[in-house]
């Protein structure tokens, strides 16, 4: 059970949140929902304890169990493989080693006192359960799509993708009676975001997820909080039901709210009005006057006691300046392959594209499309075969875990290491990417996911390049966000290698060709194709 009192919650100097205060008991529910850069991100790191509150207090009664949207700030013991990272969720990843170690030790060396010191300690982690978990583990794995075969690498060896699965993974290995889960079905397939809807509609304890998932919203949860910000700090309103519920009682409230507004408009000015004619009479009727400016004033001042009622989403428009003229082909790739120690991600990928091309990876989850971004970027070196830019062609990277972001500079500062803009040129680019005027001055690590990946699309913008490599850019993103980039793109007249899940965005983009992984088959793109979007 999670207790919210009369919490604050400030970032950057900013405050974001305002004397937050609910309940989620055992069994609740609670989807926290917002546009992004509300502070759903940073109330929920509140929540668990990673950052401090003004004001206010927060009580979890038992084990609380936290997926950050970064799973590299989640420390990991070295050597650590993906198993031994989930069973580290319950203390079984210490035992499972210890008893690795002596079984290396018994292959190289099978003395009796070896065979001893083995048998002890395999007898006691099956008596504790070790191997019940190792089966439990894996099967909560294979729920999220991570694959057998990757369960044995080392943490360091899977995508980013692959280790925030592999985060969630842990979590819900860990049974804690209490949940706070920021955007769980980013970089999950249909398969695997089905399999973590019903473990979250069967969960007992106390729940609270932020999520743009519509289905994850409508079929998991039971309340809704909604964190809206206005022109000031956020408030929290709460809604009992689904989300379609809210959306209903929403938009009952922001009628009830408009018919509000204007009645006590009309009455304002009527009473302000009788006030100015008595103003300069008499004695009594002066008096009488400042009677009603007193009444005029508590009207007014009605607005701010009043429930916080949901703004109206304001549409977004982002634009991205024309791409600099290259030449007519933009990339060659020839014969890439890529393993990690014996296991093989892909081999001989071949392809090239033309000027203002738009080609689409799709694949399953770990087969390999965010490694061969990552080769394409130059972010790591292929095993065999390589790639040709062409004339004038400058490529940008967007990293699906937004890894060129530092945490601790500052918003502006990170446009200002991409181009040579000036302070007025950065700010206006941000806006531009829909950023607030404040997020500026921020420090990276402070803002949201949403407002991350506007701020790493801002530095491919400012860096002039004219062949985008994308990994999953709509991810975090609330729906007018992802919409507005999506319109953005489609418009940019520069190529792009892209990896999504997402179908509307896809759509938008047009993609003139696939290119389906591990194999490295190419494909015209055709609207058949669309449904395999959010299977690969």
């Amino acid at each position: 059970m999670l207790t919210v009192r009369n919490l604050t919650v400030e970032v950057g100097g900013r405050e974001v949140v305002s004397d937050a205060s609910f309940t989620v008991e055992a069994g609740d529910k609670a989807g926290l929902v917002g546009r992004n850069g509300a502070g759903k991100t940073s109330l929920l790191r509140a929540l668990s304890g990673q950052a401090a509150a003004v004001t206010g207090s927060v009580v979890s009664k038992g084990p609380l169990g936290y997926l950050s949207q970064d799973p590299r700030q989640v420390p990991a013991r070295e050597g650590a493989t993906v198993l031994s990272h989930v069973l580290g969720g319950r203390g079984f990843d210490e035992a499972a080693a210890r008893l690795e170690a002596l079984r290396v030790a018994l292959e190289s060396n099978p003395s009796e006192r070896a065979i001893a010191r083995y048998a002890k300690a395999e007898e006691r982690f099956s008596i504790e359960g070790g191997y019940a978990a190792e089966a439990e583990a894996q099967r909560i794995c294979s729920g999220l799509g991570l694959r057998e075969d990757r369960l044995h690498l080392e943490l360091g060896a899977v995508s980013g993708g692959e280790r925030r699965r592999v985060e969630l993974a842990r979590i819900l290995f860990g049974s804690a009676g209490t949940l706070l889960l920021d955007e769980p079905t980013n970089h999950l397939d249909a398969d695997a975001k089905e399999w973590l809807l019903g473990f979250l509609r069967s969960y007992r304890g106390a729940l609270v997820v932020v999520s743009h998932d519509l289905s994850l919203l409508d079929t998991s949860i039971t309340r809704v909080l909604h964190l809206e910000r206005g022109d000031g700090a956020g408030r929290i309103v709460e809604y009992r039901g689904t989300y379609s519920a809210y959306l209903a009682a929403r938009a009952a409230d922001e009628e009830r709210a408009d018919k509000r507004a204007r009645r006590q408009g009309a009455e304002v000015a009527r009473l302000s009005g009788l006030a100015d004619k008595m103003r300069h009479q008499s004695g009594a009727r002066a008096r009488a006057a400042k009677s009603i400016d007193r009444r005029v004033a508590r009207l007014r001042g009605a607005d701010d006691r009043a429930p916080a009622v949901v703004a109206r989403p304001r549409r977004l428009a982002m634009r991205l300046p024309p791409p600099p003229r290259c030449g007519r082909t933009v990339i060659e790739v020839e014969g890439l392959s890529k393993s990690y120690g014996d296991t093989e991600i892909f081999s001989e990928v071949s392809f090239s594209m033309g000027r203002g091309e738009r080609l689409l990876v799709l694949g399953l989850n770990g087969a390999g499309k965010t490694t061969l971004l990552r080769v394409l970027a130059g972010e790591i070196q292929p095993d065999a075969g390589g790639t040709r830019l062409g004339l004038n062609v400058s490529a940008g990277y967007y990293a699906q875990e937004h890894e060129g972001l530092s945490p601790e500079m500052s918003a502006s500062d990170h446009l200002g290491v991409a181009a040579d803009l000036s302070e007025e040129g950065r700010r206006g680019l941000l806006g531009a990417m829909g950023l607030s005027p404040e997020v500026a001055s921020q420090p990276a690590g402070t803002l949201s996911g949403g407002e991350k990946t506007k701020l790493a699309l801002a530095q491919l913008v400012a860096g002039r390049h004219n062949l985008l490599l994308l990994d999953e850019p709509t991810n975090n993103l609330d729906p007018a966000s992802r919409a507005a980039v999506g319109e953005s793109l489609s418009a940019w007249e520069g190529s792009m290698v892209v990896v999504s899940h997402d179908p509307e965005f896809v759509e938008a983009l047009s993609p003139d060709a696939v290119l389906v992984m591990p194999e490295g088959t190419l494909d015209r793109w055709s609207d058949e194709m669309a449904e395999l979007i959010e299977l690969a």
